[in-house]
């Protein structure tokens, strides 16, 4: 069975949220790497409204296998009501690091 890597998107509203979610993923081995990336401007329609915000982006390195998991965790620490989580497929990487990522997902500490 091929291994899957995947990189999901979550947006915050803040740099407390972003370390703290990251760090948890991390921590909680649902994650082998969170970059936080500060600077966003989202628009996008909220209850009927046209809302602009700043935001910071998460880029979540992780195997398929813990996306649901990964999905629920942040589900209950996100702020907002509806969190962006959206998964992309790692079609092609390098190996090591791949390995790597492999190796702290999922494994108990």
């Amino acid at each position: 069975m091929e291994k899957a890597f995947i990189t999901v998107f979550c947006t915050v509203p803040n740099q407390e949220d972003a370390i703290r979610i990251a760090r948890t993923l991390v921590e909680e081995k649902l994650a082998a790497c969170c970059n936080i990336v500060p600077g966003l401007t989202s628009l996008y329609f909220w209850k009927g409204e046209i809302c602009q915000d700043p935001e910071l982006l998460l880029i979540i390195k992780t195997m398929e296998s813990a996306f649901d998991a990964l999905k629920e965790r942040i589900r209950r620490l996100h702020p907002y009501d509806v969190p962006e989580i959206i998964a992309l497929p790692i079609i092609k990487g390098h190996q090591a690091y791949l390995n790597w990522v492999e190796e702290h997902v999922g494994r108990k500490r």
